[in-house]
């Protein structure tokens, strides 16, 4: 190390500027090319700037793109052809292959009575595809035509072994129709508690007012014969969710609750679950399909829920975690077990 600092102390006492004086103007110019910083592997910077500028020649102007490609295509017109190795003639050497005739030994060889060999001589196409299926030669038939021909007891496959496979032509199925419920006289009614009215059935029904839906729940804190309340789809979130949860607390005659497919988050459905706790009635509930998943807290209180209230024997929700889904089947069938011993009573 002491060597080295001897060496460099020569050095120290160098008069730069009088180098650069003895300097010629070429020498000048190569100094500053070599003290240029680049970096050729930096491809956000333009090719101008990764690389040194070795050209001599001025700029004949800036870029014409159509002249550039016009000369490219020029220079490759006038760029003479290589000629091949071996100029093509268009003679055909060799033979052409022919697959040899096999002869069928004796031994293998077939003799059918001739009213048999009068049958299929003169068979179409469709007898002789529902003949293979028969006989099991589904190789030689698509699968289609080999269940159609086994299935069926006429002459079904009419375009024969050799045909093209058709798509089945399924009738189209129609639309729903919408919702006929009528939902302002669906609220006198559970207000005035009519006694012929025993479910609710909002389903699919996607502009129903927060305030009357609220409404609805209120009037059905004190209705004693409603037995089935459905909500799906009807892009109720948190404050219908709160209102059903009040409701559960005060109503005894409800036992199915369907609330799936709509924007509930897990707040809402934390509210209906504990509200669930308050009511012995209730023997279905389904949450599944909101908008987005509730949570790993939302499953374990579900599981909870299920295992607490004894009454509840069927419960809409596809479990994402396997321990809340194992309690949760092993509740259901406790519950449906306990239903199944008060019914022999």
């Amino acid at each position: 190390m002491s060597s080295y600092l001897k060496e460099l102390e020569k050095y120290r006492d160098i008069d730069e500027d009088e180098i650069l004086k003895t300097l010629s103007p070429e020498e000048l110019e190569q100094l500053d090319c070599e003290l240029q910083e680049m970096d050729p592997e930096n491809l956000l910077l333009p090719a101008g700037l990764r690389q040194r500028d070795q050209t001599k020649k001025s700029p004949t102007g800036p870029l014409d793109r159509d002249a550039l490609l016009q000369y490219l295509e020029q220079q490759a017109l006038e760029v003479k052809e290589r000629d091949d190795l071996v100029p093509f003639t268009g003679e055909k050497k060799g033979k052409p292959y022919i697959q040899p005739k096999r002869e069928i030994p004796a031994q293998e060889q077939i003799t059918l009575e001739p009213e048999l060999e009068e049958a299929l001589a003169n068979a179409t196409d469709a007898e002789m595809c529902d003949i293979a299926a028969i006989l099991g030669m589904y190789t030689l038939m698509s699968n289609k035509q080999y269940y159609d021909a086994i299935c069926s007891g006429e002459i079904c496959n009419t375009e024969g072994i050799s045909s093209v496979v058709q798509p089945d032509k399924y009738k189209p199925v129609p639309d729903e129709p919408p919702n006929p419920t009528n939902i302002e006289e669906i609220l006198k009614s559970v207000r005035s508690n009519d006694k012929d009215l025993e479910e609710v059935n909002l389903n699919n029904i996607k502009d129903i007012p927060i305030p009357m839906l609220t409404e609805l729940c209120e009037a059905m804190k004190t209705n004693t014969h409603i037995r089935s309340f459905s909500l799906v789809a009807t892009r109720s979130g948190d404050p219908i969710a709160n209102a059903v949860a009040d409701m559960l607390r005060e109503n005894r005659s409800l036992q199915s609750l369907n609330i799936e497919s709509n924007f509930i988050s897990s707040t809402g459905l934390m509210a209906v679950l504990k509200a669930v706790r308050e009511n012995a009635t209730l023997t279905e509930l389904r949450v599944d399909n909101q908008r987005q998943w509730p949570g790993d807290a939302v499953e374990m209180e579900m599981a909870t829920v299920l295992e607490q209230c004894p009454s509840i024997v069927r419960f809409g929700y596809h479990f994402t975690q396997q321990g809340p889904r194992a309690r949760a089947a092993q509740a259901m069938t406790r519950n449906n077990e306990l239903r199944r011993q008060q019914k022999k009573r």
